[in-house]
Order: structure tokens, then C-alpha cells, then sequence
């Protein structure tokens, strides 16, 4: 849980008495004009900020009944700096802000790109807690693929992967700054709230309620959820007791229970390959939304309601949708990724279990989608790059690093790493993976380490090639397997 607030140092409230009374205008005037600032993430530059840590947030929206309208909004940052700091940039847009203040002293702020830059009325030293308050909007409008606020047909749900969760509310939004959350959202007493993590209360105030829920583990800002609609919450057991809680319309009830009840079945299979549940709650968030995706929000998986009624669509395959999402829940949830560059261990570890489990269940050979997926191989790598090392996305398209690479292509590259160390030590370095990062970040060198630690010998230029490499490697055992020739960029299609 978040840590207890801590007052103020008396060194820094003395500061305060000798420069609350200086204009925070003249504050900032003495700095150098105000800019975008990111940690350096090769594929999102201006994601995330120097200089602090956040420890918690805590979420407060009120929905005005229609989701062509922005909602109120404070955002409340405890941080922790981990460097001086004249000012703290935030990542925030597609929100209008009225007030800011840091540790109760209003502060000066300023946009800056897709950054607000606040100026506190006194410096920040290291080693500080920074209590940061946020009073703004949060606007819903705008297209569904620019990601943030998803309109349902219904009410609002999120989509914050990968480069849009500030625009919802103000962060540090990079998934190296995971933190604990906590959401209070009012909204007109006929609809249903639910969020990431465990509800904790709800408060009738006559024509709205205010519903409450906290997480239990830290959290990536890419990944938190809230659902407001004219929905029903199905609540079911899952292994060892766990709570299970789908979201869905309430008019589809009935319609969707034959998929909902498939998810403890889902979570046992899961367990038996890596080990228990990361995290306090799962269930499904069933959306009727048209956003081309489904996505693994922590705690609260989103799909789209589509996936489940459009006819002719295999059982199979939605099944091994639904086990894909659930295995991020480990690989891309619990752990984290450092770097955008490193979503390959999201991607490629979700892809292999939803192939392990067609597999097992519906007789689709494994092995046969990996050679497919070596054919086109040199050509995915041509055209979004290898998967540890994938090609920027372009600056209108934020989701656009999620290319054919970092699913099969990196599920290829672990489908490799299993045949040349065996699948009993393969097994142990999943394990171990998610036990060892659990409730944080990684990156590829620390997988390829522990890979090497598992198997006994140094895996670095083995793993180098399958990951870094422009051309695919030879496949452990399969000298007849070969990528097609490389064609003009986007010309081959996964099968």
C-alpha cells in the first residue's frame, strides 16, 4: 500500500516562510523557458520525467452522465525526489487545468509539448516528498485510436497503451514508474464504476454515487482501467479463492456468461505454467467499443464485444485471446518492461502461452505456427525491426510499435531459446522470471542473464541473434526451416 504521508522537513518549511510571500511568476522567470522532458526511452522520447519517483496516485473523476463531455478532475501525486528540482514536469494533455499546488503551496505551471511544467514556489531537494495536486479536466473527445478515454456505447472505458495515459490525467507515464493507485469516481447512480484493484466503497449522494477502489500492487500508468456504463459485475471464484469479477452490459448478461465462466479454467492453466496469480482480482471488461484491440489493464482485462458475438469467429481462437491477455497479467503487468523497447517480453511471452494453449486444447500445432512464423520472419524484421530492438512508431500512429515482430517474432525467438536449453530448464526460467521481478520492471539483458543462470552456460550470443539481429538465426533442429526472401517493406502478413 502507499506509504504514510510524512510533514514537511522544518528546513524546508523555513524555506517556505522566506519565499512563499516571491511571485511564483517571478520564480519561474528566473529559469530557463519551460520545455517537454522525457528519461530517454528510445521509442517514446518525451514519456516519463527525471528527478522523482512517484509512489501513489490518487484518482479523482466525476462523470457528467454523457461521454461527449470532459469530466472534473484532481489528480494527487505523492513523490519521492531523487534529484533537486526547480521545476517537475508532468506528462499531461487533452485536459484543461486550473490549479496546481506542492505540499499545499500553490505553483506555477505552464504547457510544454505534451508536458506540464509546474514550478514550485520552493525548490525541491532530493530526498524529499513532493505532494503534488492537480485540479483539471479530463476530455474524452477525440478518436479512439489516439488511445486515453475509449467511448463505449454505454459510457467510458481506457485504453491507455502505450504513450496515452496522460491523456486522462497527469503522471509520470512510463512503465518504469509503476506506483499504487487509488480511484474515486462519482457518477449519476444508474450507472455501475468499476477500476483496477478492489473496490473499498461506494457512497450514494442521491442522484450520484461515489464508488472507490484501491490496488494492492503497483501499477504502470499504461495499465490502469476505469469502467463507467450501464454495466452488471458477475463476481465468481478463481483458483485458491481468488476474486473473479467480469464487467459486462448488463443486457449481454446472459448473452457472454458462457465465455465468463471459462476464466478460473483459464487462470488454473496459467498457474500450472508459471506459477500464482500476481495480483488480488482478475476478470474481464467486456466493452462495447470499436478500438481495434483487446488489452491487458491490470487486474481488468479489456475486450471488445465484438470478439464474442461476431459470427463464424472459432471458439478456439477467442479462447486463446482471452489466455493471451491473461498471461500479461504476469509477463507485462506484474513485470514491466524498462524500456518500450523491451515490449517484446510482453508480447512475445503473451503469444507463446496463447499458442501453448491452442495447442493443448484445440490440437493447433505449436510447432507448425513457429515455422510459419520463421517464413516471415526476415520480413517482419525488415519492416518493424528485430524484436528487442523495434523501430520507432511513427508520430501519428502511438500504438504503432505493436507489429507481427514483438508477437510471433518474439514468441519465435522463445520457441528457439526452448529447443536449444530444453523444456524443463525453460520452464524454471519462467518461473523464476516472474518471481524474481514480480511487482516491477526488466529489461532484455536481465532475461537474457537469468536465461544463461538457468541453463548453466552463457546464452548471450545465442539470445543476441534471435533478438537483435536484422536477419533471423538458424532454428535449434530445423535446418530446413527458412525465411522467405525480404520483399518491399510491409508485404508479408502474418498467416
Amino acid at each position: 500500500m502507499p506509504l504514510a504521508r510524512t510533514p514537511l522537513p522544518r528546513t524546508r518549511w523555513l524555506r517556505c516562510a522566506v519565499l512563499v510571500a516571491a511571485s511564483a511568476g517571478l520564480v519561474a522567470a528566473a529559469l530557463p523557458p519551460p520545455q517537454p522532458l522525457g528519461i530517454g526511452d528510445r521509442l517514446y522520447p518525451y514519456l516519463g520525467n527525471p528527478g522523482y519517483d512517484v509512489l501513489a496516485y490518487d484518482l479523482d473523476f466525476t462523470y457528467p452522465g454523457v461521454n461527449t463531455e470532459p469530466l472534473a478532475a484532481v489528480t494527487r501525486i505523492d513523490a519521492l525526489a531523487t534529484a533537486d528540482l526547480e521545476r517537475i514536469n508532468l506528462d499531461f494533455t487533452h485536459g484543461t487545468v486550473s490549479g496546481v499546488t506542492v505540499d499545499g503551496l500553490p505553483a506555477a505551471y505552464v504547457t510544454a509539448g505534451e508536458d506540464l511544467v509546474v514550478t514550485p514556489a520552493v525548490p525541491i531537494e532530493r530526498g524529499e516528498r513532493i505532494d503534488i495536486t492537480v485540479t483539471h479536466t479530463s476530455d474524452p473527445r477525440g478518436p479512439a485510436d489516439t488511445g486515453g478515454w475509449v467511448r463505449t456505447g454505454d459510457g467510458l472505458a481506457m485504453a491507455n497503451q502505450a504513450d496515452a495515459g496522460h491523456r486522462v490525467f497527469p503522471s509520470n507515464d512510463h512503465p518504469s514508474d509503476k506506483a499504487y493507485f487509488t480511484f474515486r469516481v462519482t457518477a449519476p447512480s444508474a450507472l455501475t464504476v468499476v477500476a483496477n484493484g478492489l473496490a473499498t466503497g461506494r457512497v450514494r449522494h442521491g442522484a450520484t454515487t461515489t464508488w472507490t477502489y484501491r490496488v494492492v500492487h503497483p501499477m504502470a500508468t499504461e495499465l490502469a482501467q476505469i469502467s463507467i456504463g450501464d454495466s452488471t459485475v458477475v463476481h465468481r471464484a478463481g483458483p485458491g479463492g481468488l476474486r473473479v469479477r467480469d464487467v459486462v452490459r448488463t443486457a449481454d448478461r446472459e448473452l457472454l456468461e458462457p465465455w465468463l465462466r471459462k476464466t478460473p479454467g483459464h487462470l488454473k492453466w496459467m498457474e500450472r505454467q508459471v506459477g500464482p496469480y500476481p495480483f488480488e482480482a482478475y476478470g474481464l471488461l467486456v466493452a462495447d467499443a470499436d478500438t481495434g484491440f483487446e488489452l491487458e489493464t491490470q487486474t481488468l482485462s479489456l475486450f471488445e464485444r465484438r470478439l464474442f458475438t461476431t459470427p463464424g469467429y472459432p471458439e478456439w481462437r477467442v479462447d486463446s485471446i482471452l489466455v493471451h491477455e491473461l498471461a500479461h497479467q504476469w509477463f507485462g503487468d506484474s513485470v514491466s518492461p524498462r524500456v518500450w523497447s523491451d515490449v517484446w517480453l510482453n508480447e512475445g511471452h503473451a503469444t507463446w502461452y496463447e499458442a501453448r494453449y491452442a495447442e493443448e486444447t484445440a490440437g493447433k500445432s505449436l510447432e507448425q505456427r513457429m515455422k510459419a512464423a520463421y517464413g516471415f520472419s526476415d520480413q517482419w524484421r525488415a519492416d518493424g525491426g528485430p524484436p528487442a530492438l523495434p523501430k520507432p512508431p511513427a508520430d501519428d500512429d502511438k500504438i504503432g510499435i505493436f507489429r507481427p515482430v514483438v508477437y510471433d517474432g518474439s514468441a519465435l525467438a522463445l520457441y528457439a531459446l526452448r529447443r536449444e536449453i530444453g523444456d524443463q530448464a525453460f520452464r524454471r526460467l519462467e518461473r523464476r522470471w516472474v518471481e524474481e521481478h514480480r511487482d516491477g520492471d526488466a529489461d532484455t539483458a536481465d532475461f537474457i542473464a537469468l536465461a544463461g543462470e538457468v541453463a548453466g552456460r552463457d546464452l548471450t550470443g545465442f539470445l543476441h541473434g534471435w533478438l537483435y539481429d536484422p536477419k533471423t538465426p538458424p532454428m535449434p533442429g530445423h535446418p530446413d526451416w527458412h525465411s522467405r526472401p525480404v520483399t518491399t517493406p510491409g508485404a508479408a502478413k502474418p498467416g
